[in-house]
């Protein structure tokens, strides 16, 4: 996972077992954690104290707005899949979306939406199995379903054009 947080990002690895066990950026990090009760996060890092409440969350986008310590910082959320997308150049294209692409070779599961229905970006489109994971296919802008090129069950490859939105 990786969190941009005021810009500068921070690839993290969560580690199971007892408390809050990290990696981020290669370095190990172990907190001390626990809620209040007043809901605030508080945790103990190299022997400092903070507090850390969360302001605001946009699922769309997955960016957080946390005050920590009286002092608030905008953190964008990007997982396994977002990190995929990015690195094959389909997420955050800053123009509308015409045309959804395979993002991989697969096997459509499922075709959520249908010829005609208004989607919001974010909105999921279809389920593609690939390398044994389902992955959900979401709108990248708001738009209108013109055409499905797929079917369900159909396997599709690399760059194949799957839905055209208008």
């Amino acid at each position: 996972m990786k969190a941009i947080v005021n810009s500068k990002e921070f690839l993290i690895k969560e580690h199971t077992g007892d408390g809050f066990l990290f990696e981020v950026n290669d370095k190990p990090v172990e907190l001390d954690a626990y809620t209040n009760r007043n809901g605030l996060l508080c945790f103990l890092y190299n022997n400092h104290s903070y507090q850390a409440e969360l302001i605001s969350y946009n699922e769309n986008d997955k960016i957080a707005v946390i005050k920590l310590n009286n002092a608030r910082y905008e953190v964008q959320l990007k997982d396994d899949t977002d990190l995929l997308l990015e690195k094959l150049g389909i997420l955050n294209q800053s123009h509308k979306v015409q045309n959804i692409k395979a993002p991989m070779p697969g096997l459509v599961l499922n075709i959520i939406i249908k010829e005609g229905d208004v989607v919001k970006k974010g909105d999921g489109l279809l389920v593609l199995e690939a390398m044994k994971m389902e992955n959900l296919i979401k709108a990248q802008s708001d738009g209108k379903v013109k055409k499905i090129h797929i079917a369900k069950g159909a396997k599709v490859e690399k760059n194949q054009d799957m839905i055209e939105m208008e």
